[in-house]
């Protein structure tokens, strides 16, 4: 149900990334550089990127990636790695090709790492204010259209963990699934009967009297959404009280204000989707 944390290359699937890389291109140049294809230069040059603000470097691959589409010729050199808390001013990474490949191809890849970057120092935010509590930080399908797998990793980049990558890596019954069958059990033997072995179960609640009918249904995991942490408090106690093996998850209205205060109703996991919806380009 939780994907495996993944911060290097290897948790980006190229063979599904790229024609996604390209169309980036292919939407930004057009016909052609107008602009650089009249300059007609193909001489050598080098650059130099500074990280503007204080944050955490995320996308570094694509950016490499990016330029080889452009022209397999352009040495994309990372100066740090992934991942890495930077300083304003600090030298991310250096490039040597034609100008004209240089030029082509800054703009879309320096907005990819912009956006990824502003993700991943987001989710540092969060992760290192939970650090001792024991509770982990969990994304949600809140993602830009198009971009799910490169914002996902951001997220892991910044050391949260990606929840369900897709309707299809678990079972989830929230509140609508619920109203269509016509209850929470009525839902879960819906499922069961089409899915006899589902990847995992996890039951929404909104409520407390919701508990004992879910703990009957015995997911492994259960969300408790939107509730205050008094009301978390009185439903983690509920639930460890019979089901210590379950997993818990607060969601809802969490920010970096309130984070330790719903932490210490003894959740095991923190769902948000800030990092990616109100994250700032680095």
């Amino acid at each position: 149900m939780v994907a495996s944390p993944a911060d290097s290359v290897a948790g980006l699937p190229w063979f599904l990334l790229d024609d996604t890389l390209k169309s980036w291109l292919s939407e930004d140049l057009g016909r052609g550089d107008q602009t650089t294809l009249g300059l007609g230069s193909h001489r050598c040059g080098r650059g130099v990127w500074q990280a503007k603000a204080p944050g955490v470097v995320a996308g570094l691959p694509v950016a490499a990636r990016l330029f080889h589409w452009v022209d397999a010729g352009v040495v994309f050199a990372p100066e740090v790695a992934e991942g890495t808390l930077v300083q304003a001013g600090q030298a991310v990474a250096k490039l040597q090709g034609t100008t004209a490949s240089l030029l082509m191809g800054e703009r879309v890849a320096l907005n990819i790492v912009m956006r990824l970057s502003g993700i991943a120092s987001l989710t540092r935010q969060y992760v290192d204010l939970l650090k001792g509590t024991g509770v982990q930080v969990v994304d949600t399908r809140k993602t830009t259209p198009g971009l799910r797998l490169l914002e996902k990793y951001a997220i892991r980049v910044g050391g949260g963990i990606n929840h369900r990558l897709g309707l299809d890596d678990a079972v989830l019954v929230k509140e609508n699934h619920i109203a269509a069958a016509g209850g929470i059990t009525l839902a879960v033997q819906a499922i069961r009967q089409r899915i006899p072995h589902p990847l995992g179960l996890e039951i929404e609640v909104e409520a407390i009297t919701q508990i004992p009918e879910v703990l009957a249904c015995q997911p492994q995991r259960i969300l408790l959404d939107n509730m205050t942490p008094e009301l978390l408090t009185q439903a983690v106690i509920l639930i460890r009280k019979t089901h210590p093996h379950i997993k818990i998850e607060a969601s809802g209205n969490v920010t970096l204000a309130n984070l330790l205060t719903v932490a210490a109703t003894g959740v095991d996991y923190i769902a948000t989707s800030a990092p990616i919806t109100q994250a700032r380009w680095l």
